[in-house]
């Protein structure tokens, strides 16, 4: 199992960046994908779930309106657009698959809101 991020960096606050997560070793269609974010000294935050067919989506209440998660079962991969992006939103994002009883992680992408 892969899970590859991409899509990070530096924004301006009340920007937008869309991250990337392609998977690779499993049958992606068939499993939730998760978005968790970690800012520095803090613990792993879950940010945003799809669930295999993506017919339903769940956000954490930081990013409830500004944040959208979807996926492309096709191409393996998975998206988070972050819009109106703000300083607190800092933090490493890494994509997660849950299959049977493992979890499984890409390496993760910096997102750095900042002036």
């Amino acid at each position: 199992v892969q899970l590859v991020e991409s899509g990070g960096g530096l924004v301006q606050p009340g920007g937008s960046l869309r991250l990337s997560c392609t998977a690779s070793g499993f049958t992606f269609g068939n499993y939730d994908m998760r978005w968790y974010r970690q800012a520095p000294g803090k613990e792993h935050e879950l940010v945003a779930t799809i669930t295999s067919a993506g017919g339903s989506i769940d956000y954490a209440d930081s990013v409830k309106g500004r944040f959208a998660i979807s996926r492309d079962n096709a191409k393996n991969t998975v998206y988070l657009q972050m819009n109106s992006l703000k300083p607190e939103d800092t933090a490493v994002y890494y994509c997660n698959a849950r299959i049977f009883i493992y979890e499984y992680w890409g390496q993760g992408t910096q997102v750095t809101v900042s002036l």
